[in-house]
């Protein structure tokens, strides 16, 4: 009888995905790193508060 050869693609496939996920979740990391750091979003004056609070707020047309 002959043995079943196991097929390699899948387990490359799989390893992959799980790097590539990986090093978006890395990415994702430094930049909220930096982004906390560098205080990207500032604190908000109340004009620029009310503005989004109504374009939320109200629906589109």
């Amino acid at each position: 009888m002959t043995e079943k050869s196991r097929s390699v693609l899948l387990p490359m496939v799989a390893a992959a995905v799980f790097a590539g996920l990986g090093r978006m979740v890395l990415q994702k990391v430094k930049a909220d790193r930096l982004a906390r750091q560098n205080r990207v979003a500032g604190p908000l004056d109340e004009k620029t508060r009310q503005w989004i609070s109504e374009v939320v707020r109200t629906p589109r047309q």
